[in-house]
């Protein structure tokens, strides 16, 4: 008992001194991060460096209509931090429960890759990228050099998730969802941690590797960091109200974190909702290039009813049914263009509930009315 006592104790002891050491680099290391801090959450804006994405001093109005939604309870006992209903442009809804507030800025996880999409939308239309068939490797030589089937994979691809690089998802340290979560110089997990699997266009499979070489062709065909070229060509243009900001991979390297990562509040996520529903329009003109909006919200996947960085209705056609962009924990932007309605909902957890579907059913309930 007592050898059993010591050896628990020392065991105990490792854990302690590997616990601790993680915790000292955390800011270089993506595995002493997993350690460390263990599975995301929200307050992981607060770990991460940011770069502030700045808004224009002429917000895009969201004027409010009277409407009578019970929903409450029911939010707040489900994690819910905001909730925003928009239905003709107008705020029919809107709530903050559980910390949340107007001001308070809101991790968005995966909803990040709908921004990113339109951002890639944007530097096809300006020309810099050279559209959805432009190979990788044209920006990425060191692609190609590693392995020649690298050329084979097209813009198109990443966005569509349909590039067959490999991707294992799993638990906290291990998984490509630590490396690509977690990883503290991006570009580096981008240009040496990608692997083919498969030939590009012969399978779907949702894939955070995607995002992050994507980013990567974005910052080198615009000559300027993600952050930026957002703020310029999206965030301002688009009426935003507030600054946000986009978490990067450290303060050394600082790569956006792609997969994820952007921070705002939710009237902001609603706007962007709202530009998508209005055909790439805002108040005060056109924003994103319609041919986009239609683009990117068709599905591109077949069964699984993924399209350029959206997820949309299996089988739609030119953006007319329903598409969200979605992330982890339930964050969700959702765009209903029959009803003519956005519904927002960020939260801690997903509190066991299909956001998606809710918002949609709130989207028709509203439209009724």
């Amino acid at each position: 008992m007592r050898r059993l006592g010591l050896f628990l104790l020392t065991l105990a002891a490792l854990a302690v001194a590997l616990y601790g050491s993680a915790h000292l680099l955390t800011g270089s290391s993506g595995f002493a991060r997993a350690i460390a801090w263990g599975e995301s959450d929200i307050e992981d804006r607060h770990r991460f460096p940011a770069r502030e994405i700045r808004a224009g001093g002429d917000p895009w109005q969201l004027p409010r209509a009277p409407a009578r939604l019970r929903l409450d309870e029911y939010l707040e006992e489900r994690s819910t931090r905001a909730f925003i209903v928009l239905h003709r442009g107008r705020l029919v809804y809107e709530r903050y429960f559980n910390g949340g507030s107007r001001e308070e800025l809101e991790t968005s996880f995966s909803v990040a890759k709908s921004f990113l999409s339109t951002l890639v939308g944007i530097a096809i239309e300006e020309g810099a990228i050279n559209g959805l068939d432009e190979p990788i490797t044209r920006r990425l030589p060191e692609l190609h050099e590693r392995d020649p089937r690298f050329a084979r994979i097209r813009v198109g691809d990443l966005l569509s998730m349909s590039s067959g690089i490999r991707y294992e998802e799993g638990g906290m340290p291990w998984s490509d969802d630590a490396v690509t979560y977690y990883g503290a110089d991006l570009r580096e997990v981008a240009l040496e941690d990608t692997e083919i699997e498969q030939a590009p266009g012969t399978g779907w499979h949702y894939n955070n590797f995607n995002p992050l070489v994507l980013g990567l062709i974005l910052e080198r065909a615009t000559d300027t960091t993600v952050a930026e070229y957002m703020e310029t060509r999206l965030w301002r243009p688009m009426g935003a109200e507030a600054d946000a900001s986009w978490s990067l991979d450290s303060e050394d390297t600082g790569f956006e974190k792609m997969e994820s990562g952007i921070n705002a509040r939710a009237r902001d996520f609603a706007r962007f909702g709202l530009l998508m529903l209005r055909g790439g329009r805002a108040e005060t003109g056109r924003v994103v290039p319609p041919g986009w909006v239609k683009a990117a919200t068709a599905d591109h996947s077949g069964y699984y009813g993924y399209g350029l960085g959206w997820w949309v209705a299996a089988g739609s056609r030119g953006g007319q049914l329903p598409f969200v962009a979605r992330g982890k924990y339930g964050q969700v932007v959702a765009v209903d263009p029959a009803h003519d309605a956005v519904v927002v909902r960020l939260g801690s957890d997903d509190g066991g509930v299909d956001w998606r579907s809710v918002a949609f059913d709130i989207a028709g309930r509203v439209s009724d009315r």
